[in-house]
């Protein structure tokens, strides 16, 4: 893998906020001694730096498919970071506290991709169980958005007994209408009774004649409609709002104390 060094010694060193800072002894690849270097933690990418007011960081290390663990060293509160494969290195570091260890374990355990990718799926997850689950808005469905479908509102009635309807309906104003099907304007045939045709299948009950909604009524329909938010819109503001804060916080915290 090819990285570009000045495109890494620009990020390294920019003004984005870093995940976690500070110095960490690192024993040397060939020799056992252990050199007091200033770490900054970026995403995925360990910069180290021979000093904090360094311009060029010294190495970085690539977060990735490595494991983070503590381990056992001449100095205290030592831990490494292990590559997977014959042929890749260990880097053993070591903080100056309990504390700090603890800090620098949990950062970089948690800045691999691999680990953002396990987070989004739970996340996603539980998004998926607040809106179908049983507090949902589905009226405590367990199906997932897909395999929903909508249920009839009258009662049911088998297949074979449903009366036959035409292929194509004919439409008024551009919607369907049941009157126009063949054979509605004919009169009743009051000689079958008990609300079926000749042919013993039920007839269908008479519809209610069609009337145009007012303008009124149609914009009221339409304002309470709209006045009704989603659950994603009530996600999507309270996300907005905490990413809205989480910035006001980050700048504040580049200007500095005034």
């Amino acid at each position: 893998m090819k990285l570009n060094e000045r495109s890494l010694a620009f990020y390294a060193t920019c003004d984005s906020p870093a995940d976690n800072a500070g110095f960490l002894y690192k024993r040397g690849e060939r020799h056992t001694a252990y050199h007091r270097r200033w770490f900054v933690l970026k995403g995925n990418m360990l910069f180290y730096f021979e000093e904090r007011e360094s311009r060029e960081p010294v190495g970085v290390i690539v977060l990735e498919g490595c494991t983070v663990e503590l381990c056992d060293s001449a100095e205290e509160f030592a831990f490494a970071i292990r590559f997977g494969g014959t042929k890749s290195r260990t880097y053993v570091l070591a903080a100056e506290s309990q504390a700090a260890m603890e800090s620098w374990v949990k950062s970089l355990s948690r800045a691999s991709f691999d680990y953002m990718r396990l987070l989004v799926r739970e996340l996603e997850k539980q998004l998926e169980e607040m809106c179908w689950g049983p507090a949902g808005g589905c009226g405590g469905c367990r199906e997932s958005p897909g395999s929903w479908k909508p249920k009839p509102s009258g009662p049911e009635r088998s297949p074979e007994r449903l009366p036959a309807l035409p292929t194509v309906l004919p439409k008024e104003n551009g919607c369907a209408v049941w009157n126009n099907a063949p054979g509605a304007d004919r009169p009743p045939n009051t000689s079958v009774c008990g609300g079926h045709d000749s042919e013993g299948n039920p007839r269908p009950p008479p519809l209610p004649p069609r009337r145009r909604a007012l303008s009124s009524e149609a914009g009221s329909a339409g304002v309470a409609a709209a006045e009704s938010p989603s659950t994603f819109c009530r996600l999507h503001e309270q996300y907005g709002r905490e990413v809205a804060r989480l910035q006001q916080d980050w700048l504040e915290r580049r200007r500095g104390p005034r």
